[in-house]
């Protein structure tokens, strides 16, 4: 406590979210102050010889100069304990539902730095005894936070040492000590329930594993033909409309991590309502209970304090960190990086930095990489292994890739998935585009599909891609002379496009079967349009004409497969195959009869 009364700046200049103070010699970048008689949270950004600049996480209305600036000795940190699953926090970790119920529907400024329930009880297993050695990064207790979630309580970071006084099993709450560790130096360390981590640091792991998982998603276009990997990073660009937030409701919702963490981040206020209403109401379709009970929601709007849309990204990340040291699959969802950067800018405008491409800061490209490098497949330093998959949406204006943060993006990330618009205008979800999308994970996790499905995907994922490539260079010259000049084999590939297209990318979110297919499915999917397409090149090279060769009902079997095949029955999808060999069967048989004749 000395140290708060001894360090005090003054308010000198107020710039928005930007404050200059004075006398600030001792405090410390990155250190967290509070700013003026309300006491608003701040972090230090730059020091100058006497002079401190502060970005402020609150509103600075009515700051006047001089006020105090009390140091707190802490980087802005987090509370990482029980109480985190479920629960909706705000850019820098303080509980919406704990703010509305105390103070109602706007958060008032100098409320503090609230997060986790320290009073609420928790039913504490311990995992060791007095006497046994711990190493940081140990599990020593187990809490049951939700009946999907097992809470492994954590010795902290830079503890080592032997349990010289531990309590038994029972209800504790967040300033009960649990444990006591004495190190090699004889230096006593009370453990809790909780522990406090750096929004801005990585924490540590023993080291990174090759990446060589899927996060199986249930979405088509994304398990067979742009695969997102385990400990993989992904971005989604796409304009207004074109289904972002979609895509990443229903990755949270069907993706096979252990926990979600949802970040929304300067996104408009009734879209994050209608997450945080409508996220409450999903059922885990792998477990039939409440889908919040392995999530977590961090909202920061657009009319939120832009400080705090920025501190949002990381408050996020390190949370998927620590849930990910227990040993768990993570998949954080960051719904906007775009309005992240936009943060970015308006405060490096506000410190008068010198503005790079298009008024974005120079040190973009930096923050970008070091937020996704904080992905990965990592052996934990308790012996697990776990993991942090990275998803984050893109918002470039007019839906333009060329803009500085998705170009950036696609520099740091393995798996593009462009949205177009086109697509999304003619209600073809999800609006991935096959042409400008892609995934670097393929050949890393080329043992998992073998692994799975007992067969190597790549053949027929590149035969697939490949006749949607030619359909594209064959459209352009349709436009310019029509299709009728076509051969037939070509004709062909226009005809399997489309089935590719309606009958295997385009899926639909609201219906009961097709919203999640399992891999098996997708395969047999992916080998029942292959049998269409060769059995009628095969005709074709027969010289039978498309006209026959083209049949309206076993095309029109083919592209309802997804809606008629139960994911638990493929026998159905075997009777369409056998249908297929049938009527060509008929059809060359006829042909050859002509023949003779």
């Amino acid at each position: 406590m000395t140290r708060l009364n001894e360090l005090r700046g003054k308010v000198q200049v107020i710039n928005g979210p930007v404050i200059v103070g004075k006398e600030m010699t001792g405090f410390k970048m990155r250190e967290m102050v509070l700013v003026g008689e309300k006491k608003l949270i701040g972090e230090i950004i730059s020091i100058n010889g006497d002079f401190g600049t502060i970005q402020v996480y609150e509103e600075t209305e009515g700051v006047r100069r001089d006020e105090y600036i009390i140091s707190t000795g802490q980087p802005l940190s987090l509370k990482l304990g029980p109480g985190m699953i479920g629960n909706m926090f705000d850019g820098i970790q303080r509980p919406l539902k704990k703010i509305k119920s105390q103070y109602g529907n706007f958060i008032p400024e100098g409320i503090g730095l609230i997060s986790l329930d320290e009073e609420q009880l928790w039913e504490v297993e311990l995992k060791v005894k007095v006497g046994d050695y711990l190493s940081q990064g140990q599990v020593f207790a187990i809490v049951q936070e939700t009946q999907l979630i097992q809470h492994r309580l954590l010795v902290p970071v830079g503890i080592e040492g032997k349990v010289v006084n531990a309590v038994g099993d029972g209800k504790y709450n967040f300033h009960d000590e649990l444990l006591i560790v004495e190190d090699s130096k004889g230096i006593k360390h009370p453990i809790y329930m909780y522990q406090e981590w750096p929004v801005r640091i990585q924490r540590p792991v023993v080291k990174r594993l090759p990446i060589e998982k899927l996060l199986v998603t249930g979405q088509r276009v994304l398990d067979m033909f742009f695969p997102i990997a385990r400990g993989g990073t992904t971005a989604i660009p796409g304009g207004f409309g074109t289904g972002k937030t979609m895509t990443q409701h229903q990755l949270a919702k069907w993706s096979d991590a252990d926990i979600i963490i949802y970040v929304g981040c300067g996104e408009r206020g009734n879209e994050m309502t209608e997450v945080l209403e409508d996220f409450p109401k999903l059922i885990d379709p792998n477990t039939n209970r409440p889908l919040m009970e392995r999530t977590i929601l961090i909202a920061n709007t657009s009319n939120m304090p832009v400080a705090a849309r920025e501190a949002s990204i990381y408050t996020g990340i390190t949370m998927a960190e620590y849930f990910r040291d227990m040993g768990y699959s993570v998949a954080i969802m960051a719904d906007s990086t775009s309005r992240w950067a936009e943060a970015l800018r308006e405060i490096s405008g506000r410190l008068e930095e010198m503005p790079a491409e298009e008024g974005y800061p120079a040190y973009l490209p930096s923050r970008l990489a070091q937020f996704y490098e904080r992905a990965g497949y990592v052996e934990t330093l308790s012996g697990k292994e776990g993991s942090v998959t990275i998803i984050g949406a893109v918002s470039p204006a007019g839906g333009d890739f060329s803009e500085p943060v998705t170009e950036n993006t696609k520099r740091f990330v393995s798996v593009f998935l462009g949205l177009d618009k086109e697509l999304a205008y003619s209600r073809h979800y999800p609006a991935i585009n096959w042409l400008t999308s892609y995934s670097g994970y393929t050949h890393m996790i080329k043992n998992y599909y073998i692994e799975r499905l007992n067969e190597d995907i790549e053949p027929i994922r590149a035969k697939m891609l490949k006749l949607l490539f030619e359909e594209s260079s064959l459209l352009e010259i349709v436009l310019l002379v029509g299709e009728d000049v076509l051969p037939d084999d070509q004709r062909l590939i226009l005809e399997i496009a489309k089935v590719i297209k309606n009958g295997f990318l385009q899926q639909n979110a609201f219906h009961e079967i097709d919203t999640f297919v399992p891999l098996e499915k997708q395969l047999e999917m992916l080998k029942t349009i292959e049998l269409l397409y060769d059995r009628g090149l095969r005709c074709i090279k027969q010289s039978i004409p498309i006209s026959k060769v083209r049949d309206g009902d076993l095309y029109s079997q083919v592209i309802k497969m997804k809606y008629k095949v139960p994911n638990d029955n493929l026998d159905k999808l075997e009777e369409i195959k056998s249908n297929i060999n049938r009527f060509y069967d008929k059809l060359e048989s006829d042909y050859s009869n002509l023949e003779v004749i």
